[in-house]
């Protein structure tokens, strides 16, 4: 696209446009150079719908020739909008927290917003409230946690008076704070129920660790339908979110036979709850079914394809940033925090088959 060369003295050319990149540009320039009005400028940056297209264009294609950065400080100012929000995670590489940050971080970058991350140590509540200190003197208008305990909502209700805050995860439990979460105990409950379905007489589980509440909804889940099902509950041990507390949990469920059906808490200690079934010579689905959690990238490349529960992460993102701007929005308004609960959803694979079953050999091919 042809752009309208700079008004006034000087070169109107090449060199004009490097004279201004190199000063910086203001927005009076970018209007110059792409032949309009300052406030047609204005009305580009806050995606006004009273632009024709071909207008806007121009104006994009100026603010990139002349490297144009809006002043967001004078922004706030004039608009008392940063069109920032601010998001705090913590450092892990499990699935399920990544997956929330990054669902929560696209979810906010498509609805025009900036996104500042403060990641936190460790779950304690000072630690969340130092990152919220830092977010807060960064102007956000609102703050997304990833709060897998409880002592992250508890922190939350430290933020400022008329600040916006979002607790997402399972560690929510204080109704003051609005929450998005993913129901672990009806994830659970599919699992097991697919298991009980198929012909196994019970489901023994691989739980989590012992002070994420998320582990304990999974277990409450898997126990009530083991009890709706009249079904007897065996005992269970807390673990770790990892393969080597699958495997050494394995190991023992492998060496017991009467062992046909092992729920696992997430599809990380599924996978080592494979590795030791396999060491132990039980043949998985047709001894032994597993079902995980998480629909990890790789589950369905476990050897055999891992069943599990899917979580959305991408809804759980948009869900959670839609309550917390609903509450920039009504910062007036006296209605009670919303709490979304999202329904997880039945990923059926090759590892859980009826008790017995033998495994279908393929054809050998015949050749031409």
């Amino acid at each position: 696209m042809r752009l309208n060369p700079p008004t006034g003295d000087g070169d109107a050319g090449p060199a004009e446009v490097a004279r201004i990149r190199q000063r910086g540009s203001v927005m009076r320039d970018v209007a110059r150079l792409a032949g309009v009005s300052h406030q047609t400028v204005s009305r580009v940056l806050n995606d006004h719908p009273n632009v024709r297209q071909e207008t806007r264009l121009r104006v994009l294609e100026a603010m990139r020739a002349l490297n144009y950065r809006r002043n967001l400080a004078a922004r706030t100012l004039v608009t008392r909008r940063s069109r920032t929000l601010g998001i705090i995670g913590f450092e892990t590489t499990l699935f399920g927290p990544a997956s929330m940050l990054y669902g929560i971080e696209d979810a906010a970058r498509r609805a025009g917003y900036f996104v500042s991350v403060a990641t936190v140590p460790n779950l304690e509540r000072q630690s969340v409230l130092d990152a919220i200190d830092r977010l807060c003197q960064q102007s956000v208008e609102g703050i997304i946690a990833i709060a897998p305990k409880p002592t992250v909502t508890n922190a939350l209700l430290q933020v400022p008076s008329g600040l916006a805050s979002v607790g997402v995860g399972g560690g929510v439990d204080d109704d003051a704070v609005p929450t998005v979460r993913i129901d672990n105990a009806a994830g659970a409950r599919l699992a097991t129920q697919h298991l009980l379905d198929l012909g196994h007489a019970t489901v023994h589980h691989v739980a989590g660790p012992p002070d994420w509440p998320e582990a304990h909804e999974r277990i409450e889940g898997w126990r009530r339908t083991l009890y709706a099902a009249g079904a007897i509950v065996p005992p269970v041990e807390p673990g770790a979110w990892t393969a080597r507390s699958g495997y050494e949990q394995g190991r023992l469920l492998a060496a017991d036979p009467s062992v046909t059906a092992i729920f696992c808490a997430n599809d990380q200690i599924a996978l080592g709850v494979l590795r030791a079934l396999h060491e132990a010579g039980r043949r998985v689905p047709e001894q032994v079914s597993v079902v995980g959690f998480d629909d990890t990238p790789d589950s369905e490349y476990f050897l055999p394809p891992l069943t599990t529960v899917r979580q959305d992460f991408a809804e759980l993102g948009r869900r959670s940033l839609a309550v917390l701007l609903h509450q920039i929005d009504q910062q007036h308004d006296a209605t009670p925090p919303d709490h979304v609960v999202l329904a997880p959803e039945l990923v059926a694979r090759a590892s859980a088959a009826r008790p017995g079953r033998p495994r279908r050999r393929a054809r050998p091919s015949q050749a031409d």
